[in-house]
């Protein structure tokens, strides 16, 4: 067997296969004599088949299995013992069906096309980024109120409707034959506000549906419909009110206080305001370092001078993905696949230039913490234990341990991203939670 490395520029190059009849003799032997003992045919006792005749019958296949096996152990064995950096992996180079003559011919030749990974530098020293530090403002704690006396607040059907209420009813195309009951939420309505408000039960309201709720988000809202039934729907509408629906306020007493934080952890409404401070300034803390990360990320990618073999990265994508993308979506979201691909390419760096390494035991702690917090478990009791573990295994298990690899991936960013932050200049910023806000939206 010969393989050579022919680099065609300075990331492409097409590694060249030559077999001999030695090199895959043996290994179609050793096949023909695993089927003889298999094999089930008319005439013979299992096992008793002789060689001859299974060559006759099945002698093609078996030798294109063989080959193609000792193909992909060879070129992944050459790849490892010269330490070549490769892109994906090697794909064979197209070539006429009819060109292999699998009956008569003894020397193959295969050639495959790769895509070279180049040598970069990361000058963390020249990225620089801005951490966030929101301040809590009462403004922001007021709407979380809101939002929880909203919540937990109680429902009522009034005979008359106010702004902010919902009126349940049927919805009817006058030109069309759209009719569906939904439920209408007034501060959604973008024009027109007035002819929803003081209507009762019974009340038809006419309009125009394009111009009261907007964009087809909106649309998608109201109706119960997709966002791409929405984008055809207009014209004249009309809307029979079955029944008035308005949110009271919950009060804010103990009651209140229970049902947000549970049973007497808060006994006072200094006590609360102090705890809701704290959950939403521990909400923005979280977005903040998530903003951060995606920051770092950014910046990595845009400073690391990386040269990528385009036309094989595309062509791999496509191979990869035979079904499920297509050319032209990966020509769309070029720009975001090869953003993931230079940040591949700089954790694996960070990775291996700092020995940087996630044991099984740190996938499976880390997996569990997540699963206790997804229970809201602070602990898992002694009696659950067996039963919480075997239910924690056969999810890193699941598809084809593909959950596990995701948790180790995971795991491996999250050591590289906290590597490079110690390296870089960061430098906090303090905003408030409204700025805070508008910079991320």
């Amino acid at each position: 067997m010969n393989i050579t490395l022919n680099q065609t520029d300075g990331n492409n190059a097409s590694l060249k296969v030559s077999l001999q009849e030695a090199d895959y003799a043996a290994k179609v032997d050793e096949q023909i004599k695993e089927y003889s003992k298999k094999a089930n045919i008319k005439g013979f006792r299992p096992g008793k088949v002789p060689a001859g005749l299974i060559r006759k019958m099945y002698g093609k296949g078996i030798l294109v299995e063989s080959i193609n096996q000792l193909l992909h152990e060879s070129v992944n064995n050459y790849i490892k013992e010269n330490k070549l950096r490769i892109l994906g992996e090697p794909l064979p180079e197209r070539q006429d069906e009819n060109a292999i003559d699998w009956d008569t011919q003894k020397e193959f030749e295969f050639s495959y096309a790769v895509g070279l990974l180049p040598e970069f530098e990361l000058p963390l020293d020249k990225v620089s980024v801005e951490k966030y530090n929101i301040e809590v403002d009462q403004t922001t704690v007021d709407e979380a109120y809101e939002q929880m006396q909203k919540q937990f607040g109680k429902t009522t059907n009034p005979e008359v409707s106010e702004a902010n209420d919902y009126l349940y009813g049927d919805l009817k195309q006058i030109e069309g034959e759209f009719e569906t009951k939904t439920l209408l939420p007034l501060n959604k309505v973008v024009a027109g506000a007035d002819q929803f408000v003081g209507v009762k039960p019974g009340d038809t309201i006419t309009f125009d549906i394009r111009e009261a709720f907007g964009d087809d988000a909106a649309l998608a809202h109201v109706t119960g419909l997709s966002k791409d039934v929405t984008k055809d729907l207009n014209g004249q509408f009309t809307f029979t009110v079955e029944k008035i629906n308005r949110t009271e306020n919950a009060d804010m007493d103990q009651e209140f206080f229970d049902k947000i934080f549970g049973k007497d952890n808060v006994t006072s409404q200094e006590e609360f305001d102090a705890k809701v401070r704290e959950v939403i300034k521990d909400n923005y803390d979280r977005e903040a370092e998530n903003v951060l990360d995606r920051t770092v990320i950014d910046q990595l990618v845009d400073s690391a001078s990386i040269d990528v073999p385009q036309e094989f990265f595309k062509r791999w994508l496509t191979v990869t993905n035979e079904g499920k993308i297509t050319p032209e979506q990966i020509d769309e979201f070029y720009d975001q696949y090869l953003k993931e691909l230079k940040w591949s390419m700089i954790r694996n760096k960070v990775v291996e230039d700092n020995d940087i390494t996630v044991s099984n035991e740190d996938v499976v702690d880390s997996a569990r913490q997540k699963m206790m917090a997804q229970f809201n478990m602070p602990e898992v009791p002694a009696e659950m234990e067996e039963t919480f573990n075997n239910f924690l295994d056969n999810h890193l298990k699941q598809n084809n341990g593909r959950n596990f690899v995701n948790e180790y991936e995971a795991l491996v960013a999250e050591k590289v991203l906290a590597f490079v932050k110690e390296k870089i200049k960061v430098t906090e910023k303090t905003v408030s939670a409204e700025e805070f806000r508008n910079l991320v939206a």
